[in-house]
């Protein structure tokens, strides 16, 4: 039987959202002169300029496109721009996980979009991008599935002369991968994901094809004041340069700021990407050189460097079934959990039993090459335990 290892990883934060704050991260590093203040106040406003202003310089947003913080997350994000932007021309909805399946939902299901195409892949695969109308249809996509480990390996599918709208949740993708913003009019992440922020904020960044859709379109279905954008046929500008529309928390905002700023000291967009590939490729190869897991992506080409998943393969273990998988599974985050070692690995509810391990940049490669010989001695654990109970 495996023997337990002895170096533990520092920091046991492997959690796909809220993720690992960032090293070196301190309670005491936020500034706190806007606690306590209105959020309209010229220093609120001042501080949420500056989240703006550092989003686009870190993450490479051109200059023309609009940023603007939203509320309910990532999922707030999104529905403000799936029920204000859809409805003027049919659309191709995308979805190959647990997120990608919800945005299917909202818009067949809630808007009644009876022009809505659904294209799916099982977890594991992508969806065959080369079907997808991107010319003349809006299209509504993940950029990295989250509850998959599966990514869309570039934007090179979309046309650039398209006359619909490509809105993308790139959530678990911003700020660890690259974005080809000139494929993209919408894209959304929040604060959680990949800087290890707060929950409960998300951002909004508009192309001006997206804005010109806004100022031109009126969908049939009433909006809900939270997400409206424009007023009088134009885009209220004041969302977008720090006015939100609804009470943000300023020491969220403080923390986003001090992710920023040190996502900038790192070196910006590219040094946030290295170091997440850096530290997938530590999984990547323990799980080339593991015969009891596999990758949850077919591709390796497609395969996340933020969220990744796998699963389990071990014969033992599939000749026992379903439940074994998932009771191994199971087994293995709660003993790593109680370890200390690892804490909130287990695969999403929706997804396949296997595990999700986060390697985005506020994860250090230390930490998850001292993970590796704790999975295999918990998986050891656990198959000894599941066949003695045989």
């Amino acid at each position: 039987m495996t023997t337990k290892p002895a170096a533990r990883p520092c920091a046991p934060f492997f959690s796909s959202g809220p993720c690992a704050k960032r090293p070196g991260w301190s309670l005491g590093n936020l500034k706190t002169d806007s606690l306590g203040r209105s959020h309209r106040a010229k220093l609120g406003k001042g501080r949420l300029k500056r989240a703006i202003d550092l989003t686009r310089e870190v993450l490479e947003v051109p200059a023309d496109y609009r940023i603007g913080i939203v509320p309910a997350s990532d999922t707030g994000a999104v529905e403000m721009a799936l029920w204000s932007l859809l409805g003027a021309r049919p659309v191709d909805m995308l979805a190959w996980e647990s997120f990608g399946e919800g945005w299917v939902t909202d818009v067949v299901k809630q808007l009644k979009l009876e022009d809505a195409r659904v294209l799916k892949a099982p977890y594991g695969e992508l969806p065959d991008l080369s079907q997808v109308d991107t010319k003349t249809r809006d299209v509504v996509f993940t950029w990295n599935g989250t509850t998959s480990g599966v990514r869309v390996p570039n934007a090179d599918w979309i046309a650039a002369d398209r006359e619909g709208l490509t809105i993308c949740d790139a959530t678990s993708a911003a700020f660890a991968q690259e974005l080809d913003f000139t494929k993209l009019d919408v894209v959304t992440f929040s604060w959680q994901k990949v800087l290890g922020g707060e929950a409960a904020h998300g951002m909004l960044i508009l192309s001006p094809r997206a804005v010109a859709r806004l100022e031109s379109y009126t969908p049939p279905w009433p909006l809900p004041k939270i997400f409206r954008m424009t007023k009088g046929g134009k885009l209220i500008e004041g969302i977008f340069e720090g006015e939100t529309i609804n009470t943000p928390s300023m020491l969220c905002v403080e923390d986003y700021i001090d992710a920023l700023e040190w996502a900038k000291g790192l070196g910006g967009l590219k040094a946030l990407v290295a170091k997440a590939d850096a530290n997938a490729k530590v999984i990547h190869d323990w799980v080339a050189r593991t015969p009891w897991v596999e990758n949850l992506a077919k591709d390796p080409a497609t395969a996340s460097n933020t969220s990744v998943c796998l699963a389990i393969v071990d014969p033992d273990v599939l000749r026992k079934g379903s439940g074994a998988v998932a009771a191994i599974a199971k087994g293995i985050a709660a003993t790593l959990d109680k370890e200390g070692v690892a804490y909130d690995i287990g695969a999403y509810r929706d997804a396949p039993p296997g595990l999700r391990i986060w390697c985005g940049a506020t994860v250090e490669w230390s930490d998850l090459e001292a993970l590796t010989p704790w999975l295999d001695w918990a998986f050891a654990q656990e198959k000894a335990a599941l066949l003695e109970a045989a």
